[in-house]
């Protein structure tokens, strides 16, 4: 059956081919657009992400201890889908990506050698303890606010009062139904669906270069922009195979080798690298994350041009950058939430994958930052996507762990891609749960071409420069959503009587 081309999906479509054919055709224009239009926002309003982010996050902490946690996403008496180890497992697949595979390493070392989060000397120990709970902050509550605050939205609206998983079905209780099912939320959905786009396409950008970038460091095969094209060539049909014949099966083994390979390169890296560092620079640094978490989420350094380049390069990009993957990310979560209450949702999403990631950092961080502390001071003069090669090489079978963590962003790659041509799907054609096979090798096709259009424009700062565009007006969407979201859930717990004292005495 041929699918209908909706209206949200001609228009994104049309902005997306606008914006690739930009980048193939007048690669030097759109850099100097995007490098120009991202200094204006990160300087302009480097605060105003922060002040939403931190809202963000302490919206959902509220809903810890408001008696209006207890309210279900879903039918009040209905079960969780899933068991409490097999959801959390899902929510750790939604976070561990290519983000913290390509990362892990990489920013720790960035802050300890190259540029220090506080303008301190670099290479001290002060500056190792910088490193590490900065770090822990951009891959915290925060990050994990942006993806709950979305996903506890869509999750309430869809499962409890049966709205379609559209972004503007959302803002009902704020613009009214007839607004969001006309024009004004069809614009809403076009914005949700171009941060989407930019967000899953700057990922899989990242994933080709480090695959990239590990190839070039074990194989001293050249880096560039040819073999990032064949890479993501590669991987296009692979995921296009999996979203034209719906092998469910197939993407759930893959999700599977995903957990698998990541555990075993967790493990090997805990065993045969400095153990007690590692163990010591996590319980250290989760006390100095907690310590400084009111300070760093307000830090704008106003008087300080050194240390405000470095939130504008670091801290703004992050925020961007889970602002534009939320709605992909938030989609996902939602789905796999239904039955939880929403304290159960709000304490297990952002504080268990946030620990997660802190021991992950802690270890393939600590691992790089104990061999530059030591002397070996060639890491910080890799570049970025080699750095987590280069530490694998000064430990016991490294190339071993380099060929592991090459399939397993080839991996995530993959599963990222296909699911997000059904997220899209999802979007474009009215919130339908089975998009047809067309639609989704349609974004497909865009996706991978979005990522190789940025990447032939500037390579990774293009992807940067354009994560941070496309997230401020979807950040605006998200402000909306928090209000529509407050509103309706206030006025349910009123008709429940949950937190209304005099009611429940009757």
């Amino acid at each position: 059956m041929r699918e209908k081309m909706t209206t949200v999906f001609i228009a994104s479509l049309a902005i997306m081919l606008i914006l690739v054919g930009l980048g193939i055709f007048w690669p030097d224009g759109l850099e100097e657009i995007t490098t120009n239009v991202q200094a204006f926002i990160s300087e302009s309003f480097g605060w105003y992400y922060l002040l939403a982010v931190t809202f963000f996050t302490i919206v959902c902490l509220v809903f810890l201890i408001t008696p209006l946690g207890k309210i279900k996403l879903g039918k009040q008496d209905e079960k969780p889908e899933f068991s409490r180890p097999t959801w959390i497992a899902m929510l750790f697949s939604a976070g561990m990506g290519i983000g913290l595979v390509f990362w892990g390493s990489a920013e720790p070392i960035n802050h300890y050698s190259l540029m220090s989060p506080t303008a301190s000397e670099l290479g001290t120990d002060q500056a190792v303890k910088e490193a590490m709970y900065y770090t822990f902050f951009h891959w915290g509550i925060h990050a994990w606010g942006i993806y709950g605050i979305v996903a506890l939205i869509l999750a309430y609206f869809s499962f409890r009062h049966d709205r379609s998983g559209l972004i503007s079905a959302t803002l009902h209780p704020l613009f009214g139904r007839k607004s969001m099912e006309g024009s004004p939320g069809k614009i809403i959905d076009i914005l949700a669906v171009i941060a989407t786009v930019i967000g899953v396409a700057t990922t899989l950008g990242f994933g080709a270069v480090q695959i990239n970038g590990g190839l070039a460091y074990l194989l001293d095969i050249p880096s560039g922009f040819m073999l990032q094209l064949i890479i993501i060539s590669v991987v296009t049909v692979l995921f296009m195979i999996s979203a034209w014949t719906g092998l469910a099966k197939g993407i759930k083994i893959l999700s599977n080798v995903n957990m698998v390979l990541a555990v075993l390169l967790f493990l090997f890296m805990i065993i045969v690298g400095p153990t007690l560092f590692i163990m010591n620079m996590f319980t250290n640094s989760i006390g100095s994350y907690v310590q400084n978490l009111p300070t760093m989420s307000f830090r704008i350094a106003p008087l300080n041009e050194e240390v405000r380049e470095w939130i504008d390069a670091w801290t703004i990009f992050y925020w961007a950058w889970w602002i534009a993957w939320s709605p992909f990310v938030g989609i996902f979560i939602a789905r796999v939430s239904r039955g939880r209450s929403i304290r159960e949702f709000v304490f297990t999403v952002l504080i268990i994958p946030s620990l997660i990631g802190f021991l992950w950092f802690s270890t393939f961080g600590g691992s790089a930052i104990s061999l530059e502390h030591n002397g070996v001071d060639t890491l910080s003069n890799l570049a970025t996507e080699e750095m987590l090669f280069g530490v694998f090489s000064h430990y016991p079978f490294g190339m071993v762990a380099s060929v592991i963590a090459i399939i397993l962003i080839s991996t995530f790659f993959i599963t990222s891609a296909d699911s997000g041509t059904y997220v899209l799907g999802m979007m474009t054609t009215n919130g339908s749960h089975h998009p047809g096979r067309r639609i989704k090798l349609i974004w497909g096709v865009i996706l991978s071409a979005t990522a190789l259009a940025l990447l032939y424009t500037g390579g990774l700062q293009a992807l940067e420069n354009t994560m941070i565009v496309a997230a401020l007006p979807f950040s605006v969407i998200m402000l909306l959503m928090v209000v529509s979201f407050v509103k309706a859930i206030y006025k349910e717990g009123k008709e429940l009587g949950i937190g209304d004292i005099k009611k429940q005495e009757k």
